[in-house]
């Protein structure tokens, strides 16, 4: 474990940590606070060049918070635990923390692709509930769950413009860029047809595979 390592957990835990105290403790307001963790936590693909080393970035930074978001959601065996809100989907924090271990564990070499997995699962998805949940009016509702067309057209947009300020942060747009929508499209599709929070799986997977095989 390096230097790099160490700040990098330290960043993370940090940083984690002082969000769930703020959404639940301070904000707690339901839909809001949950949301406000759900997005919040995307930022730590700021952190990621910190880490030097794939098996920390795992199984140290990542891995430990699918057992914490577990022990936080309504299933715990542990009651004395505080849960987070139970609005929405309860295991979706839960699936976000899976997925972030994917994404570290498969594309540790290249950075850019787990940043590009994590801002769909977090800010576009993330914007997309909140857009939808307060002003959508045209619903559809493909295998289960239903979404509306305004929040999958702020889905598109917002992982779209976070797409590009993450690719300026690590070093610069790929070509060819008229290729690029394709990667908040594919998110935006598997946000619309996934169900019952499994689209913290399906979203981030889906434009990280993506952007990997076209550049």
């Amino acid at each position: 474990m390096t230097g790099g390592d160490i700040i990098g957990l330290l960043l993370v835990y940090i940083y984690v940590f002082f969000l769930i105290i703020v959404s639940e403790k301070i904000v707690n307001k339901g839909l809001l606070s949950r949301k406000m963790l759900h997005i919040g936590v995307g930022n730590i693909l700021f952190i990621l060049p910190l880490f030097d080393t794939r098996w920390v970035m795992t199984f140290l930074a990542a891995a430990p918070f699918i057992v914490l978001t577990f022990l936080m959601s309504p299933y715990s065996p542990l009651k004395t635990v505080s849960k987070t809100s139970s609005k929405g989907h309860s295991l979706g924090l839960f699936y976000y923390a899976i997925s972030w271990t994917v994404l570290a564990f498969l594309f540790f070499q290249r950075l850019e692709v787990i940043a590009v997995g994590i801002v769909a699962m977090s800010y576009g998805d993330g914007f997309a509930s909140i857009v939808g949940s307060r002003f959508g009016k045209k619903k559809f509702n493909i295998c289960g769950d239903e979404k509306s067309l305004e929040g999958s057209v702020t889905m598109f947009a917002v992982t779209m413009i976070t797409i590009i300020v993450v690719l300026v942060y690590y070093g610069g747009m790929p070509e060819p860029l008229y290729l690029l929508p394709l990667v908040p499209l594919a998110a935006t599709f598997f946000e619309g047809i996934t169900p019952k929070g499994l689209d913290n799986l399906t979203v981030s997977l889906s434009a990280a595979i993506l952007y990997y095989f076209l550049f």
